[in-house]
């Protein structure tokens, strides 16, 4: 029985996992923005000497980036930056 390497080839399948919609270079730059502005207030909140007022500051900006995470307006986006 003689197999063609047509039928092992993997060039006739779709992808395994669909791929992701590429963001604009304007998009990008605002998401470098926002990750710079975190690792911020993430060195600034551990210059504060009181624990629980560390841990509590450090919660409410996690929150604010998690409430505005699906934020994809660069205008809203460079407002809330």
């Amino acid at each position: 029985m003689r197999w063609s390497a047509r039928l092992f080839s993997a060039a006739g399948q779709p992808p395994r996992r669909p791929r992701k919609q590429t963001i604009s270079l304007e998009h990008f730059v605002q998401r470098k923005r926002a990750l710079s502005l975190w690792r911020e207030i993430v060195r600034a909140t551990n210059r504060i000497p009181q624990a629980s007022a560390r841990d509590e500051m450090r919660s409410f900006a996690r929150h604010e980036f998690e409430r505005n995470k699906g934020v994809t307006d660069l205008v809203w986006g460079n407002h809330l930056l």
